[in-house]
């Protein structure tokens, strides 16, 4: 079963692996983010033929829940260029915007030359027996994920996390669209408190890639932080096999159960 059913060009239905962590009767936002991330993709290739431009930093605003209802995404050019180009795509459901996303591309370059980071390395998913992810969450989608963590403190620690489920029945998706279906779990994937007694859901997220991933493996290099007066932040350096690629960044808003 895929996270999603396409309708038409524009419209989606979600299945039940799509089901959300918070609440199993609303979507998780993971794959949605991976959708639109691929229709974004669709939308700039019908400009840019040859494949000039490669996306750097992909922003998501969550601005509502997302039922199992019909749902459709448009896409809209916000900023033209020959080398530099900001795509928006926004998700509508029953009749309101719930999902926005704005996506840079850039242009290419060879700087084989010259790459590198000064983000630290980590064990691979396979180099050391690491524990499993655990049962911290329920939802279809979270049941649908692969993967092992190495938490050292609260709030601090690194893991690995990968899925066999297509995003999209019947097509093929690239990795960049892949990997966007999996970070959102970032928020989750190294604990800071229990779940079941503080709800720290998170409002965006926001990726930079100075490297496009190449899976199936998504790892991460994550901090939380919950600050005294009900906002917190998790913040994860992203890799792939190769090693580090990125970062990504949510904001949390911290609500104490009972």
């Amino acid at each position: 079963m895929a996270y999603f059913i396409r309708k038409d060009e524009s419209e989606f239905t979600a299945t039940g692996a799509a089901s959300g962590a918070w609440n199993t009767e609303e979507q998780h936002i993971a794959p949605m983010m991976g959708l639109m991330t691929h229709l974004t993709e669709l939308d700039h290739a019908r400009r840019d033929t040859e494949g000039v431009m490669l996306p750097g930093r992909i922003n998501v605003e969550i601005l509502g829940t997302l039922s199992f209802d019909a749902f459709h995404i448009e896409t809209e050019v916000v900023r033209p260029g020959r080398t530099i180009e900001l795509v928006e795509a926004v998700c509508i459901q029953n009749g309101r915007p719930t999902v926005r996303m704005r996506t840079w591309f850039m242009s290419a370059a060879d700087t084989a030359s010259i790459a590198g980071t000064a983000f630290a390395s980590m064990p691979g998913p396979t180099e050391q027996a690491l524990p499993a992810l655990g049962t911290d969450w329920g939802g279809g989608y979270v049941q649908s994920i692969t993967g092992f963590r190495q938490q050292s403190e609260p709030g601090r620690g690194i893991a690995w996390w990968r899925t066999d489920t297509p995003l999209i029945e019947g097509e093929t998706v690239s990795n960049l669209a892949y990997f966007m279906s999996l970070l959102d779990m970032a928020n989750g994937v190294v604990v800071r408190e229990n779940p079941r007694k503080v709800a720290y859901p998170n409002l965006e997220l926001t990726a930079h890639f100075f490297q496009l991933p190449d899976g199936p493996w998504l790892g991460t290099d994550t901090h939380v932080s919950f600050g005294a007066s009900g906002i917190g932040e998790t913040h994860s350096v992203i890799h792939d096999a190769t090693g580090p690629i990125g970062t990504c960044s949510q904001i949390l808003t911290i609500r104490p159960r009972g």
